[in-house]
Protein backbone atom coordinates (compact mmCIF):
# COMPACT_ATOMS: atom_id res chain seq x y z
CA UNK A 1 0.00 0.00 0.00
CA UNK A 2 1.45 3.37 -1.04
CA UNK A 3 1.54 6.57 0.96
CA UNK A 4 -1.49 8.00 -0.87
CA UNK A 5 -3.63 5.00 0.01
CA UNK A 6 -2.50 5.12 3.64
CA UNK A 7 -3.30 8.82 3.76
CA UNK A 8 -6.78 8.19 2.36
CA UNK A 9 -7.26 5.30 4.79
CA UNK A 10 -6.63 7.58 7.77
CA UNK A 11 -8.83 10.33 6.33
CA UNK A 12 -11.76 7.95 5.81
CA UNK A 13 -11.48 6.36 9.25
CA UNK A 14 -14.24 7.53 11.60
CA UNK A 15 -11.93 6.94 14.57
CA UNK A 16 -9.57 9.74 13.51
CA UNK A 17 -9.97 12.78 15.76
CA UNK A 18 -11.44 16.00 14.43
CA UNK A 19 -8.08 17.70 15.00
CA UNK A 20 -6.30 15.00 13.03
CA UNK A 21 -8.77 15.16 10.17
CA UNK A 22 -8.45 18.93 9.91
CA UNK A 23 -4.63 18.77 9.95
CA UNK A 24 -4.44 16.05 7.32
CA UNK A 25 -7.06 17.73 5.13
CA UNK A 26 -4.80 20.77 4.97
CA UNK A 27 -2.09 18.76 3.16
CA UNK A 28 -4.36 17.10 0.58
CA UNK A 29 -2.48 18.78 -2.27
CA UNK A 30 1.00 18.53 -0.74
CA UNK A 31 2.47 15.30 -2.09
CA UNK A 32 5.84 15.76 -0.40
CA UNK A 33 4.23 16.22 3.00
CA UNK A 34 1.90 13.24 2.53
CA UNK A 35 4.84 11.07 1.49
CA UNK A 36 6.80 12.13 4.58
CA UNK A 37 3.92 11.40 6.93
CA UNK A 38 2.75 8.14 5.36
CA UNK A 39 5.68 6.87 3.28
CA UNK A 40 7.29 5.26 6.31
CA UNK A 41 6.83 4.53 9.99
CA UNK A 42 8.36 6.33 12.95
CA UNK A 43 11.25 4.06 13.88
CA UNK A 44 11.35 2.62 17.40
CA UNK A 45 14.94 1.89 18.36
CA UNK A 46 17.06 1.52 21.50
CA UNK A 47 16.52 5.25 22.15
CA UNK A 48 12.77 4.83 21.72
CA UNK A 49 11.15 6.96 19.06
CA UNK A 50 11.41 10.65 18.28
CA UNK A 51 9.79 12.71 15.57
CA UNK A 52 7.95 15.82 14.49
CA UNK A 53 4.59 16.30 16.19
CA UNK A 54 1.69 15.80 13.79
CA UNK A 55 -0.71 13.23 12.39
CA UNK A 56 0.52 10.34 10.28
CA UNK A 57 2.44 7.09 10.66
CA UNK A 58 5.84 8.78 10.59
CA UNK A 59 4.94 11.46 13.16
CA UNK A 60 4.60 11.81 16.91
CA UNK A 61 0.90 11.74 17.78
CA UNK A 62 -1.49 10.04 20.15
CA UNK A 63 -1.93 7.08 17.78
CA UNK A 64 1.78 6.33 17.38
CA UNK A 65 2.22 6.73 21.15
CA UNK A 66 -0.66 4.36 21.94
CA UNK A 67 0.56 1.83 19.36
CA UNK A 68 4.05 1.85 20.88
CA UNK A 69 2.59 1.46 24.37
CA UNK A 70 0.41 -1.45 23.26
CA UNK A 71 3.56 -3.15 21.97
CA UNK A 72 5.27 -2.54 25.31
CA UNK A 73 2.21 -3.88 27.17
CA UNK A 74 2.19 -7.05 25.09
CA UNK A 75 5.89 -7.54 25.79
CA UNK A 76 5.32 -7.11 29.53
CA UNK A 77 2.50 -9.66 29.36
CA UNK A 78 5.06 -12.30 28.31
CA UNK A 79 7.12 -11.80 31.47
CA UNK A 80 6.72 -13.81 34.69
CA UNK A 81 3.71 -12.84 36.79
CA UNK A 82 5.84 -11.27 39.53
CA UNK A 83 7.36 -8.92 36.95
CA UNK A 84 4.02 -8.06 35.34
CA UNK A 85 2.70 -6.97 38.73
CA UNK A 86 5.50 -4.43 39.23
CA UNK A 87 3.89 -1.92 36.93
CA UNK A 88 5.27 1.01 34.91
CA UNK A 89 6.08 4.60 35.89
CA UNK A 90 5.59 7.47 33.41
CA UNK A 91 7.07 10.96 33.33
CA UNK A 92 7.07 13.78 30.81
CA UNK A 93 8.60 17.18 30.14
CA UNK A 94 7.27 20.55 29.02
CA UNK A 95 6.98 19.91 25.29
CA UNK A 96 3.85 20.11 23.17
CA UNK A 97 1.43 17.28 24.04
CA UNK A 98 3.80 15.69 26.56
CA UNK A 99 1.11 15.39 29.25
CA UNK A 100 -1.44 14.20 26.66
CA UNK A 101 0.94 11.49 25.42
CA UNK A 102 1.78 10.44 28.98
CA UNK A 103 -1.90 10.07 29.89
CA UNK A 104 -2.56 8.15 26.67
CA UNK A 105 0.27 5.73 27.45
CA UNK A 106 -1.05 5.23 30.98
CA UNK A 107 -4.54 4.51 29.66
CA UNK A 108 -3.25 1.82 27.27
CA UNK A 109 -1.26 0.10 30.01
CA UNK A 110 -4.31 0.18 32.29
CA UNK A 111 -6.47 -1.34 29.54
CA UNK A 112 -3.92 -4.17 29.48
CA UNK A 113 -4.27 -4.64 33.27
CA UNK A 114 -0.85 -3.11 34.00
CA UNK A 115 -0.57 -0.82 37.03
CA UNK A 116 0.83 2.59 36.16
CA UNK A 117 2.35 5.40 38.22
CA UNK A 118 1.99 8.81 36.54
CA UNK A 119 3.77 11.93 37.76
CA UNK A 120 1.35 14.79 38.53
CA UNK A 121 3.62 17.37 36.90
CA UNK A 122 6.70 17.54 34.67
CA UNK A 123 9.75 15.67 35.97
CA UNK A 124 13.22 15.21 34.45
CA UNK A 125 14.66 12.07 32.90
CA UNK A 126 16.88 11.31 35.92
CA UNK A 127 13.89 11.45 38.28
CA UNK A 128 12.02 9.00 36.03
CA UNK A 129 15.06 6.71 36.13
CA UNK A 130 15.21 7.09 39.91
CA UNK A 131 11.47 6.42 40.26
CA UNK A 132 11.74 3.15 38.32
CA UNK A 133 14.24 1.89 40.87
CA UNK A 134 12.56 3.51 43.90
CA UNK A 135 9.10 2.09 43.07
CA UNK A 136 10.45 -1.21 41.78
CA UNK A 137 8.59 -1.06 38.46
CA UNK A 138 9.31 -3.34 35.54
CA UNK A 139 9.66 -0.39 33.14
CA UNK A 140 9.46 3.36 32.77
CA UNK A 141 8.30 5.68 30.00
CA UNK A 142 9.62 9.21 29.44
CA UNK A 143 7.81 11.52 27.04
CA UNK A 144 10.45 13.91 25.72
CA UNK A 145 12.48 14.89 22.69
CA UNK A 146 15.30 16.09 24.92
CA UNK A 147 17.08 19.08 23.33
CA UNK A 148 15.41 18.89 19.91
CA UNK A 149 13.52 21.87 18.41
CA UNK A 150 10.00 22.64 19.62
CA UNK A 151 8.38 20.78 16.71
CA UNK A 152 9.58 17.44 18.10
CA UNK A 153 8.51 15.07 20.84
CA UNK A 154 9.58 11.55 21.71
CA UNK A 155 9.02 8.38 23.70
CA UNK A 156 11.76 6.59 25.64
CA UNK A 157 11.42 3.27 27.46
CA UNK A 158 13.43 2.30 30.55
CA UNK A 159 14.09 -1.15 31.97
CA UNK A 160 13.69 -2.16 35.60
CA UNK A 161 17.30 -1.17 36.33
CA UNK A 162 16.48 2.46 35.50
CA UNK A 163 18.56 2.51 32.31
CA UNK A 164 17.08 2.83 28.85
CA UNK A 165 15.79 -0.52 27.69
CA UNK A 166 18.43 -2.91 26.38
CA UNK A 167 18.74 -3.60 22.64
CA UNK A 168 17.58 -7.18 23.20
CA UNK A 169 14.42 -6.19 25.08
CA UNK A 170 13.79 -3.33 22.63
CA UNK A 171 13.89 -5.79 19.73
CA UNK A 172 11.17 -7.84 21.42
CA UNK A 173 9.01 -4.75 22.00
CA UNK A 174 9.43 -3.74 18.35
CA UNK A 175 8.10 -7.13 17.24
CA UNK A 176 4.84 -6.47 19.04
CA UNK A 177 4.63 -2.88 17.83
CA UNK A 178 5.24 -3.86 14.22
CA UNK A 179 2.43 -6.43 14.35
CA UNK A 180 -0.10 -3.63 14.93
CA UNK A 181 -1.03 -2.50 11.40
CA UNK A 182 -4.14 -0.57 12.40
CA UNK A 183 -2.78 2.50 14.17
CA UNK A 184 -6.21 3.75 15.18
CA UNK A 185 -7.29 0.46 16.74
CA UNK A 186 -5.50 0.79 20.08
CA UNK A 187 -7.68 1.95 22.95
CA UNK A 188 -7.13 2.77 26.59
CA UNK A 189 -8.91 3.22 29.89
CA UNK A 190 -8.07 6.67 31.24
CA UNK A 191 -10.37 6.26 34.27
CA UNK A 192 -8.86 2.97 35.44
CA UNK A 193 -8.00 2.69 39.15
CA UNK A 194 -4.77 1.07 37.96
CA UNK A 195 -3.49 4.57 37.13
CA UNK A 196 -2.00 6.08 40.27
CA UNK A 197 -0.02 9.20 41.07
CA UNK A 198 3.66 8.82 41.86
CA UNK A 199 3.98 9.20 45.66
CA UNK A 200 5.36 12.63 46.59
CA UNK A 201 8.03 11.08 48.82
CA UNK A 202 9.79 9.88 45.65
CA UNK A 203 10.84 13.50 44.99
CA UNK A 204 12.13 13.84 48.55
CA UNK A 205 14.05 10.58 48.33
CA UNK A 206 15.68 11.72 45.09
CA UNK A 207 16.91 14.93 46.71
CA UNK A 208 18.20 12.91 49.67
CA UNK A 209 20.09 10.60 47.30
CA UNK A 210 21.77 13.58 45.64
CA UNK A 211 22.61 15.21 48.97
CA UNK A 212 24.56 12.09 49.92
CA UNK A 213 26.85 12.65 46.92
CA UNK A 214 28.26 16.01 48.02
CA UNK A 215 32.04 16.22 48.11
CA UNK A 216 32.97 19.63 49.51
CA UNK A 217 30.75 20.43 52.45
CA UNK A 218 33.33 22.71 54.08
CA UNK A 219 33.93 24.73 50.91
CA UNK A 220 30.21 25.03 50.19
CA UNK A 221 29.52 26.21 53.72
CA UNK A 222 32.25 28.83 53.42
CA UNK A 223 31.50 30.05 49.89
CA UNK A 224 28.03 28.89 48.86
CA UNK A 225 26.05 31.79 50.30
CA UNK A 226 28.27 34.31 48.51
CA UNK A 227 28.45 32.47 45.20
CA UNK A 228 26.64 34.26 42.41
CA UNK A 229 25.16 31.53 40.25
CA UNK A 230 22.61 32.15 37.50
CA UNK A 231 20.42 29.25 36.44
CA UNK A 232 17.98 28.85 33.57
CA UNK A 233 15.80 25.75 33.08
CA UNK A 234 15.10 26.96 29.49
CA UNK A 235 11.36 26.44 30.10
CA UNK A 236 12.01 22.82 31.03
CA UNK A 237 11.51 20.34 33.84
CA UNK A 238 14.74 21.12 35.73
CA UNK A 239 13.47 24.26 37.47
CA UNK A 240 12.12 22.69 40.66
CA UNK A 241 14.73 19.98 41.36
CA UNK A 242 17.79 22.05 40.39
CA UNK A 243 16.84 25.05 42.51
CA UNK A 244 15.76 22.74 45.32
CA UNK A 245 19.08 20.88 45.57
CA UNK A 246 21.15 24.08 45.29
CA UNK A 247 19.14 25.78 48.03
CA UNK A 248 19.33 22.61 50.12
CA UNK A 249 23.13 22.88 50.03
CA UNK A 250 23.03 26.59 50.87
CA UNK A 251 24.22 27.74 47.46
CA UNK A 252 22.95 31.12 46.30
CA UNK A 253 21.10 30.85 42.99
CA UNK A 254 19.42 33.48 40.79
CA UNK A 255 17.03 32.17 38.14
CA UNK A 256 16.18 33.64 34.76
CA UNK A 257 12.51 34.24 35.56
CA UNK A 258 11.41 34.57 31.92
CA UNK A 259 12.66 31.03 31.28
CA UNK A 260 11.05 29.34 34.28
CA UNK A 261 7.66 29.15 32.58
CA UNK A 262 6.57 25.83 31.06
CA UNK A 263 6.52 27.23 27.55
CA UNK A 264 5.90 24.52 24.93
CA UNK A 265 7.24 26.85 22.24
CA UNK A 266 10.54 27.61 24.01
CA UNK A 267 9.90 31.11 22.74
CA UNK A 268 13.00 32.74 24.25
CA UNK A 269 15.52 30.50 22.45
CA UNK A 270 16.11 29.28 18.93
CA UNK A 271 16.70 25.71 20.15
CA UNK A 272 16.41 24.49 23.78
CA UNK A 273 19.87 22.93 23.72
CA UNK A 274 22.25 24.13 26.48
CA UNK A 275 25.23 22.92 24.45
CA UNK A 276 24.91 26.22 22.54
CA UNK A 277 26.06 29.52 24.02
CA UNK A 278 23.08 31.20 22.33
CA UNK A 279 20.71 29.12 24.47
CA UNK A 280 22.42 30.48 27.58
CA UNK A 281 22.38 34.09 26.31
CA UNK A 282 19.66 35.34 28.68
CA UNK A 283 21.43 33.70 31.59
CA UNK A 284 24.74 35.26 30.57
CA UNK A 285 23.10 38.69 30.21
CA UNK A 286 21.67 38.39 33.73
CA UNK A 287 25.03 37.16 35.03
CA UNK A 288 26.78 40.19 33.56
CA UNK A 289 24.14 42.44 35.11
CA UNK A 290 24.62 41.07 38.64
CA UNK A 291 28.33 40.25 38.24
CA UNK A 292 27.72 36.53 38.67
CA UNK A 293 30.42 33.86 38.71
CA UNK A 294 28.82 31.10 36.64
CA UNK A 295 25.78 30.30 34.47
CA UNK A 296 23.97 26.96 34.30
CA UNK A 297 21.31 25.88 31.81
CA UNK A 298 19.40 22.61 31.49
CA UNK A 299 17.41 21.25 28.56
CA UNK A 300 13.66 20.44 28.60
CA UNK A 301 14.05 16.99 30.20
CA UNK A 302 16.97 18.15 32.37
CA UNK A 303 19.43 15.44 31.46
CA UNK A 304 21.92 17.87 29.87
CA UNK A 305 23.75 20.71 31.59
CA UNK A 306 25.34 23.66 29.82
CA UNK A 307 27.85 25.84 31.70
CA UNK A 308 29.33 29.28 31.08
CA UNK A 309 32.20 30.68 33.17
CA UNK A 310 34.38 33.79 33.21
CA UNK A 311 37.73 33.61 31.48
CA UNK A 312 40.86 35.42 32.67
CA UNK A 313 39.55 38.64 31.08
CA UNK A 314 36.31 38.46 33.02
CA UNK A 315 34.24 37.59 29.92
CA UNK A 316 31.77 34.72 29.87
CA UNK A 317 32.64 31.73 27.70
CA UNK A 318 30.45 28.69 27.17
CA UNK A 319 32.25 25.46 28.01
CA UNK A 320 31.85 22.44 25.79
CA UNK A 321 30.44 19.21 27.17
CA UNK A 322 33.94 17.76 27.01
CA UNK A 323 35.38 20.63 29.05
CA UNK A 324 32.71 20.35 31.74
CA UNK A 325 33.29 16.61 31.76
CA UNK A 326 37.04 16.83 32.37
CA UNK A 327 36.54 19.53 35.01
CA UNK A 328 34.03 17.35 36.86
CA UNK A 329 36.23 14.27 36.42
CA UNK A 330 39.24 16.12 37.83
CA UNK A 331 37.17 17.56 40.70
CA UNK A 332 35.54 14.27 41.69
CA UNK A 333 38.77 12.27 41.62
CA UNK A 334 40.68 15.03 43.43
CA UNK A 335 38.15 15.28 46.24
CA UNK A 336 37.78 11.52 46.64
CA UNK A 337 41.56 11.18 46.82
CA UNK A 338 41.89 14.05 49.31
CA UNK A 339 39.29 12.42 51.54
CA UNK A 340 40.89 8.95 51.16
CA UNK A 341 37.59 7.81 49.66
CA UNK A 342 38.76 6.84 46.18
CA UNK A 343 38.02 3.10 45.81
CA UNK A 344 40.93 0.87 44.82
CA UNK A 345 38.82 -0.49 41.97
CA UNK A 346 37.34 2.89 40.94
CA UNK A 347 36.18 3.16 37.35
CA UNK A 348 35.05 5.93 35.01
CA UNK A 349 32.96 5.42 31.88
CA UNK A 350 32.68 7.62 28.79
CA UNK A 351 31.38 7.22 25.26
CA UNK A 352 34.13 6.59 22.71
CA UNK A 353 33.43 9.93 20.98
CA UNK A 354 34.11 11.84 24.20
CA UNK A 355 37.43 13.64 24.74
CA UNK A 356 40.63 11.64 24.75
CA UNK A 357 41.85 13.74 27.71
CA UNK A 358 39.84 11.54 30.09
CA UNK A 359 42.40 8.77 29.58
CA UNK A 360 45.33 10.91 30.80
CA UNK A 361 43.41 12.10 33.87
CA UNK A 362 42.30 8.60 34.84
CA UNK A 363 45.79 7.19 34.37
CA UNK A 364 47.19 9.92 36.62
CA UNK A 365 44.76 8.98 39.40
CA UNK A 366 45.17 5.24 38.85
CA UNK A 367 41.51 4.86 37.87
CA UNK A 368 40.24 2.46 35.21
CA UNK A 369 38.57 4.03 32.17
CA UNK A 370 35.99 2.22 30.05
CA UNK A 371 34.49 3.29 26.72
CA UNK A 372 30.99 2.60 25.42
CA UNK A 373 29.00 3.47 22.30
CA UNK A 374 27.06 6.73 22.31
CA UNK A 375 24.00 6.46 24.54
CA UNK A 376 23.94 6.65 28.32
CA UNK A 377 22.16 3.30 28.53
CA UNK A 378 25.53 1.68 27.86
CA UNK A 379 27.02 3.50 30.85
CA UNK A 380 24.03 2.26 32.85
CA UNK A 381 24.82 -1.29 31.74
CA UNK A 382 28.35 -0.93 33.11
CA UNK A 383 26.98 0.16 36.48
CA UNK A 384 24.66 -2.84 36.53
CA UNK A 385 27.49 -5.21 35.56
CA UNK A 386 29.82 -3.94 38.27
CA UNK A 387 27.15 -4.07 40.94
CA UNK A 388 26.64 -7.72 40.03
CA UNK A 389 30.27 -8.87 39.79
CA UNK A 390 32.01 -6.38 42.11
CA UNK A 391 34.91 -5.96 39.69
CA UNK A 392 34.80 -2.15 39.73
CA UNK A 393 33.21 0.70 41.64
CA UNK A 394 31.53 3.29 39.44
CA UNK A 395 32.54 6.86 40.32
CA UNK A 396 31.62 8.94 37.26
CA UNK A 397 30.30 8.68 33.72
CA UNK A 398 29.96 11.30 31.01
CA UNK A 399 29.32 12.02 27.35
CA UNK A 400 30.48 14.94 25.25
CA UNK A 401 26.86 15.98 24.66
CA UNK A 402 26.68 17.62 28.12
CA UNK A 403 25.58 14.44 29.89
CA UNK A 404 27.03 13.51 33.32
CA UNK A 405 26.25 11.12 36.16
CA UNK A 406 27.79 10.66 39.57
CA UNK A 407 26.09 8.13 41.83
CA UNK A 408 23.94 5.14 40.97
CA UNK A 409 20.58 6.61 42.02
CA UNK A 410 19.78 6.97 38.30
CA UNK A 411 20.98 5.14 35.22
CA UNK A 412 20.81 8.02 32.77
CA UNK A 413 22.55 11.35 32.53
CA UNK A 414 21.46 13.70 35.29
CA UNK A 415 21.67 17.49 34.94
CA UNK A 416 20.37 17.93 38.49
CA UNK A 417 23.26 16.13 40.17
CA UNK A 418 25.62 17.71 37.62
CA UNK A 419 24.34 21.17 38.61
CA UNK A 420 24.98 20.34 42.25
CA UNK A 421 28.51 19.07 41.56
CA UNK A 422 29.42 22.00 39.30
CA UNK A 423 28.21 24.46 41.93
CA UNK A 424 30.26 22.62 44.54
CA UNK A 425 33.26 22.68 42.23
CA UNK A 426 33.03 26.45 41.88
CA UNK A 427 32.85 26.74 45.68
CA UNK A 428 35.82 24.40 46.10
CA UNK A 429 37.98 26.27 43.57
CA UNK A 430 37.06 29.57 45.22
CA UNK A 431 37.84 28.12 48.65
CA UNK A 432 41.39 27.13 47.59
CA UNK A 433 41.96 30.44 45.82
CA UNK A 434 41.44 29.41 42.21
CA UNK A 435 38.92 29.99 39.43
CA UNK A 436 37.26 27.31 37.33
CA UNK A 437 38.85 28.79 34.20
CA UNK A 438 42.23 28.80 35.90
CA UNK A 439 41.83 25.15 36.87
CA UNK A 440 40.93 24.25 33.28
CA UNK A 441 44.14 25.86 32.08
CA UNK A 442 46.11 23.93 34.73
CA UNK A 443 44.61 20.70 33.42
CA UNK A 444 45.67 21.58 29.89
CA UNK A 445 49.19 22.38 31.03
CA UNK A 446 49.45 19.15 33.00
CA UNK A 447 47.98 16.69 30.52
CA UNK A 448 48.47 18.46 27.19
CA UNK A 449 46.07 20.58 25.17
CA UNK A 450 43.13 18.81 23.54
CA UNK A 451 40.67 20.55 21.24
CA UNK A 452 37.34 18.74 20.87
CA UNK A 453 34.88 19.86 18.22
CA UNK A 454 31.70 18.35 16.80
CA UNK A 455 30.28 19.01 13.35
CA UNK A 456 26.78 17.96 12.29
CA UNK A 457 25.73 17.51 8.66
CA UNK A 458 21.96 18.03 8.43
CA UNK A 459 19.84 15.59 6.40
CA UNK A 460 16.16 15.83 5.60
CA UNK A 461 13.34 13.87 4.06
CA UNK A 462 11.90 10.42 4.48
CA UNK A 463 15.17 8.64 3.64
CA UNK A 464 17.45 10.73 5.86
CA UNK A 465 18.45 7.86 8.17
CA UNK A 466 19.07 5.52 5.23
CA UNK A 467 21.24 8.08 3.45
CA UNK A 468 23.35 8.81 6.55
CA UNK A 469 23.96 5.13 7.19
CA UNK A 470 24.91 4.64 3.55
CA UNK A 471 27.65 7.28 3.89
CA UNK A 472 29.07 5.58 6.98
CA UNK A 473 28.90 2.20 5.24
CA UNK A 474 30.80 3.66 2.28
CA UNK A 475 33.55 4.92 4.61
CA UNK A 476 34.23 1.34 5.68
CA UNK A 477 35.20 0.45 2.12
CA UNK A 478 37.87 3.17 1.83
CA UNK A 479 41.40 2.94 3.20
CA UNK A 480 42.30 6.26 4.83
CA UNK A 481 46.02 6.76 5.42
CA UNK A 482 45.93 10.28 6.86
CA UNK A 483 43.47 12.92 8.02
CA UNK A 484 44.91 16.40 7.73
CA UNK A 485 48.39 16.40 9.30
CA UNK A 486 47.75 13.16 11.21
CA UNK A 487 48.64 9.68 9.95
CA UNK A 488 45.89 7.14 10.68
CA UNK A 489 47.21 4.59 13.18
CA UNK A 490 44.14 2.37 13.16
CA UNK A 491 40.53 2.33 11.99
CA UNK A 492 37.73 0.96 14.14
CA UNK A 493 34.62 -0.41 12.47
CA UNK A 494 32.17 -0.68 15.33
CA UNK A 495 29.52 -2.36 13.17
CA UNK A 496 31.90 -5.29 12.63
CA UNK A 497 33.54 -5.04 16.08
CA UNK A 498 36.99 -4.92 14.51
CA UNK A 499 40.04 -2.66 14.76
CA UNK A 500 42.35 -2.57 11.74
CA UNK A 501 45.85 -1.16 12.19
CA UNK A 502 47.76 0.71 9.50
CA UNK A 503 50.15 -2.24 9.06
CA UNK A 504 47.26 -4.58 8.21
CA UNK A 505 46.72 -6.19 11.59
CA UNK A 506 43.24 -6.79 13.00
CA UNK A 507 41.83 -7.33 16.47
CA UNK A 508 38.31 -7.62 17.88
CA UNK A 509 36.60 -4.79 19.78
CA UNK A 510 34.67 -5.91 22.84
CA UNK A 511 31.90 -3.33 22.73
CA UNK A 512 28.23 -3.33 21.63
CA UNK A 513 27.90 -2.93 17.88
CA UNK A 514 26.84 0.32 16.24
CA UNK A 515 27.23 1.89 12.81
CA UNK A 516 30.28 4.04 13.31
CA UNK A 517 33.77 4.54 11.86
CA UNK A 518 36.52 5.75 14.19
CA UNK A 519 39.98 6.84 13.04
CA UNK A 520 42.79 6.66 15.60
CA UNK A 521 45.34 9.31 14.68
CA UNK A 522 48.99 9.60 15.54
CA UNK A 523 49.66 11.33 18.85
CA UNK A 524 46.35 10.43 20.50
CA UNK A 525 43.96 12.44 18.32
CA UNK A 526 40.87 10.88 16.72
CA UNK A 527 38.06 11.49 14.24
CA UNK A 528 34.77 9.63 14.41
CA UNK A 529 31.81 9.59 12.02
CA UNK A 530 28.37 8.24 12.97
CA UNK A 531 24.71 8.87 12.16
CA UNK A 532 22.71 10.31 15.05
CA UNK A 533 20.19 7.88 16.46
CA UNK A 534 17.73 10.62 17.39
CA UNK A 535 18.11 13.36 14.76
CA UNK A 536 18.61 13.47 10.96
CA UNK A 537 22.25 14.47 11.37
CA UNK A 538 25.53 12.87 10.39
CA UNK A 539 27.83 13.62 13.33
CA UNK A 540 31.59 14.08 13.02
CA UNK A 541 33.71 14.23 16.16
CA UNK A 542 37.22 15.69 16.22
CA UNK A 543 39.58 15.35 19.17
CA UNK A 544 42.90 17.03 18.39
CA UNK A 545 45.95 16.91 20.68
CA UNK A 546 48.52 19.66 20.18
CA UNK A 547 51.07 21.82 22.00
CA UNK A 548 48.61 24.67 22.50
CA UNK A 549 45.28 26.07 21.34
CA UNK A 550 46.70 27.84 18.30
CA UNK A 551 48.41 24.69 17.03
CA UNK A 552 45.27 22.64 17.72
CA UNK A 553 43.06 25.05 15.77
CA UNK A 554 45.41 24.92 12.79
CA UNK A 555 45.50 21.12 12.85
CA UNK A 556 41.72 20.95 13.25
CA UNK A 557 41.19 23.13 10.21
CA UNK A 558 43.29 20.79 8.09
CA UNK A 559 41.57 17.71 9.52
CA UNK A 560 38.14 19.16 8.73
CA UNK A 561 39.12 19.87 5.13
CA UNK A 562 40.42 16.32 4.79
CA UNK A 563 37.22 14.81 6.18
CA UNK A 564 35.02 17.01 4.00
CA UNK A 565 36.92 15.81 0.94
CA UNK A 566 36.54 12.19 2.08
CA UNK A 567 32.80 12.55 2.71
CA UNK A 568 32.29 14.16 -0.68
CA UNK A 569 34.04 11.20 -2.26
CA UNK A 570 32.11 8.45 -0.46
CA UNK A 571 28.88 10.44 -0.59
CA UNK A 572 28.86 10.15 -4.35
CA UNK A 573 29.67 6.44 -4.24
CA UNK A 574 26.90 5.72 -1.72
CA UNK A 575 24.17 7.15 -3.97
Amino acid sequence: MGYQEKYEQWMSDARLSAEGREELAAIVDDEKEKEYRFGGELEFGTAGMRGIIGYGMNMMNIYTVMRATQGLAEYISTLPEEDRKKGVVISYDTRRNSRVFAEAAASVLAKNAIRTYLFDDVHPVPMLSFAVRRLGTIAGIMITASHNPKEYNGYKVYGEDGAQMSPEATAEVVKYISAIDDYLSVSGDKNSPLIQSVPREVDDDYIEALSALTLSEKAVKACGKDLKLVYTPVHGSGYVPVTRILKRLGINVTVVKEQTTQDTEFSTVAVPNPEFKETLSMGIALAEQIDADVVFGTDPDSDRLGVAIKDDKGEFIALSGNQVGILLLDYILTRLKEENALPANAAVVKSFVTTGMAKAICEDFGVALFETPVGFKFIGEKIKQWEADGSHTYVFGFEESCGYLRGTHARDKDAVVASMLCAEMVCYDTFIGKSVYGRLQEIYRKYGYVLDKNVSVQYSGLNAMKEMNAVVDALKTVTVEAIGPFPVVATRDYSASVRRTADGGTEPIDIPKCNCVYYELEGGSFVCVRPSGTEPKLKIYYSVRAADEEAAEAALSKAKASVEELLAKVGKSSR
